[in-house]
C-alpha cells in the first residue's frame, strides 16, 4: 500500500490518481500507523510553507516523516518542506536535505510555470530511462538551492534542485503526475524501489 500524506496542501488527489493509473493501491491519510505501515510514502503538495509546517507540527507528522525508513517521495511543496528552511514565511522545515528554499528573484515571470528540461542529471535508480532533454511540468515561486544531494538541476532565472535524494528520501520540484510520459516513468521508478 502506498500512503499519500494528507496535510494542509492541495493537489493530493491528482497524485493519487497517477499512482492508481500505474496499478498501485494508495490511501490519502494523516494516520501515523497507516503511514508507518505503508511500503512507500508520498509527500506531495501545493501551498504555503509556514501554514503547511504548522499543520504537520500540530499532528506530529513532522517528527513522523523524518523517522520513516521506507522510500519517501516529496513533490513540489513536499520537496521544499524537506529542506532546512524556507524564505516563504521565514519557516523552519524538516531538515532532511541540507539546503534552503528561496524565492525566485523577479527577473522573469514568477511563479515558474510550465515545461522545462534538466540542465544536469546524475545517475540514479530514480532516473532510470530519463534524459537531459526530457521536459517536466513546474509550478513554483520558490526553489531549493543545489546541494550535495541534488540529482537533477533545472535552470529558470537561477539553477535550482529539480530532484534531490538522501538515503530513503527522494523529492521532485516539478509535478510528475502532470508531466506526461516522463513523469509517469519517474513515478514508476519510485514505486519500483
Amino acid at each position: 500500500m502506498i500512503a499519500i500524506i494528507k496535510y494542509n496542501a492541495g493537489n493530493i488527489r491528482s497524485v493519487q490518481n497517477a499512482v492508481n493509473r500505474l496499478g498501485y493501491e494508495s490511501i490519502i491519510t494523516d494516520n501515523p500507523t497507516k503511514i508507518k505501515a505503508a511500503s512507500k510514502v508520498i509527500f506531495p503538495g501545493v501551498g504555503e510553507a509556514s501554514s503547511a509546517m504548522e499543520y504537520l507540527k500540530e499532528r506530529k507528522l513532522d517528527e513522523l516523516i523524518v523517522s520513516l525508513k521506507q522510500p519517501v517521495l516529496g513533490i513540489c511543496l513536499g520537496l521544499q518542506l524537506m529542506c532546512t528552511s524556507s524564505e516563504e514565511g521565514n519557516t523552519t522545515c524538516l531538515g532532511i536535505f541540507d539546503t534552503q528554499t528561496k524565492q525566485f528573484p523577479p527577473k522573469d515571470k514568477v511563479p515558474h510555470m510550465g515545461w522545462n528540461n534538466f540542465s544536469e542529471l546524475k545517475s540514479s535508480e530514480i532516473l532510470k530511462d530519463v534524459k537531459l532533454e526530457d521536459d517536466v511540468y513546474y509550478v513554483h515561486g520558490y526553489y531549493a538551492e543545489p546541494c550535495e544531494n541534488t540529482l537533477a538541476i533545472c535552470n529558470y532565472i537561477v539553477s535550482f534542485s529539480s530532484i534531490i535524494q538522501k538515503d530513503n528520501f527522494y523529492a521532485m520540484q516539478f509535478h510528475p503526475e502532470k508531466s506526461a510520459d516522463v513523469g509517469e516513468q519517474l513515478l514508476k521508478n519510485f514505486l519500483n524501489l
